[in-house]
């Protein structure tokens, strides 16, 4: 890092187990899940799952921020469905994601021109931007 990057938070997570029926905890004890292979019908949660929460919660304030930046006022019911999907392609496991954006009241092009913005600041975006498929719709 240089002098002008800051380190905002660090997440700490132990695992064991992996998929098959194990256990995730974090280092403040918030999150304390099981972990279940995707479509089981186990006790647990799955990685899928729980990236789709994050990227969703995540895209939803770099929504907030493009809003704040544009002076758009959001609808309070504004909301994202996100859907990660797991893949086997070529022998090997990819992903692959939807998130739909739903900003009722809001003009077409004024909700796509957040949901654009908002892709280019949500980490979550950056870090897959070019690695899996992404599709954005916006709904108003």
């Amino acid at each position: 890092m240089n002098q002008q990057d800051k380190l905002l938070y660090t997440a700490k997570v132990h695992t064991t187990g992996g998929r098959e029926g194990g256990t995730s905890r974090s280092s403040d004890g918030n999150l304390d899940i099981r972990i279940s292979p995707p479509g089981s019908h186990g006790a647990g949660t799955n990685p899928e799952q729980l990236f789709a929460a994050g990227w969703s919660a995540c895209f939803e304030s770099a929504i907030g921020i493009a809003a704040r930046r544009k002076r758009v006022t959001l609808p309070p019911d504004f909301a994202i469905d996100a859907e990660v999907d797991l893949s086997l392609v070529n022998g090997f496991y990819t992903l692959g994601a939807r998130l739909n954006v739903s900003l009722p009241g809001l003009a077409q092009e004024v909700a796509q021109a957040l949901v654009d913005e908002a892709h280019t600041l949500c980490p979550y975006s950056r870090a897959t931007h070019g690695n899996i498929d992404v599709t954005t719709t916006v709904a108003v």
